[in-house]
């Protein structure tokens, strides 16, 4: 089969296109020709050489990717064979909040086994790439909203809104009567967070951005959906009214350049800031699958088309510039290969 592999840790050039063998499922699992493999961004910091605390980093080489859809092609001994044919989608990645584990990976080729206990039937209306996007991307942005309970007297400010997160969020917001102030970086992003209905959209880039939401919310917002951190939220939390929300899920930009003064402003006004990775999203999900509920709930406000998400697709072969495109904020959407 074809497949991208990694033989050395490093830039995205290391991604390589190959001949290698078909995967054989092993009892309970299926094997599931590949029609969409997500790409995450945490790809591109385990293919730098960078553990992060939920994945140690993989045996060299290895085919990365984490989430898939494609139909079921093969079955392991023992599994139920009304697999065998479907549409599926699977995250093959591990548990958030386990302790750092090997992820199975496999994603970036042709075909890729599973365990059939983690598989979920694409649901009818759904393409294989909205269905990626929604086992991975959509389970976190569920994930993130169980923090923030929003209604019409919600103003909620979005950074990166036209990141696979950000269109979602900002679609959530809107469908639960939320006024919505999108934030993008650069002409073209921004145009594409108007276009998936925010109130206002701004473009971080341009330094007066600030004064802008100011002028035409003096209110403030309630909620900030942190997932860039560094100088755009140290301006964005100036922007929360009293009483705010900051929920963060990401630090793209680096840490929050908070002095003690500014710590102290924020307790006086009442801003409370959660990080709602990891454990707390889990606690929050409750069950004893949350992240499988997650994926449940993601796939099935997809399917009913109240959230659709964003792709930017690339040919399977093309792995090394979807990896590129995304360290460098070129993308928009949910980064998608397909074979």
């Amino acid at each position: 089969m074809r497949a991208i592999r990694l033989h050395a840790f490093g830039p995205a050039e290391n991604l390589t296109a190959e001949r290698t063998e078909t995967p054989v499922p092993a009892p309970g699992q299926v094997r599931i020709a590949v029609a969409a493999a997500g790409v995450h961004l945490l790809d591109t910091v385990l293919r730098q050489g960078v553990p992060s605390p939920v994945h140690a980093l993989p045996e060299l080489p290895t085919i990365p990717g984490r989430e898939v859809a494609g139909t079921v092609d093969a079955l392991g001994p023992g599994t139920d064979p009304a697999w065998l044919g479907r549409r599926v989608v699977v995250h093959l990645g591990f548990a958030l909040g386990a302790p750092p584990r090997r992820s199975s990976g496999g994603g970036y080729a042709e075909y890729a086994v599973a365990d059939a206990d983690r598989l979920h039937p694409v649901p009818a209306g759904l393409d294989p790439a909205q269905a990626v996007a929604m086992i991975g991307t959509g389970r976190t942005t569920l994930g993130i909203l169980q923090f923030a309970d929003l209604g019409p007297d919600s103003t909620v400010l979005v950074p990166a809104a036209a990141g696979g997160i950000g269109t979602l969020l900002v679609q959530y917001a809107l469908n639960a009567g939320a006024t919505v102030i999108a934030l993008a970086g650069g002409p073209a992003k921004t145009a594409l967070a108007a276009a998936n209905g925010a109130h206002l959209a701004l473009d971080y880039t341009a330094a007066d951005w600030p004064e802008a939401v100011r002028e035409h919310h003096p209110a403030g917002a309630t909620v900030l959906f942190d997932s860039v951190g560094g100088p755009i939220a140290r301006a964005a939390l100036d922007l929360l009214a009293p009483g705010g929300l900051h929920l963060v899920f990401g630090w793209s930009g680096g840490p929050i350049p908070l002095t003690d003064a500014d710590r102290a402003d924020l307790a006086a006004r009442g801003v409370t800031t959660e990080n709602v990775l990891g454990p707390a999203m889990l606690r929050r999900a409750g069950g004893e699958n949350p992240l499988r509920l997650l994926e449940t709930r993601a796939l099935a406000e997809a399917a009913a088309g109240r959230l659709r998400p964003a792709l930017q697709r690339y040919p399977l072969a093309e792995a090394a510039a979807a990896h590129h495109a995304l360290e460098t904020r070129a993308t928009t959407g949910k980064v998608v290969l397909e074979p």
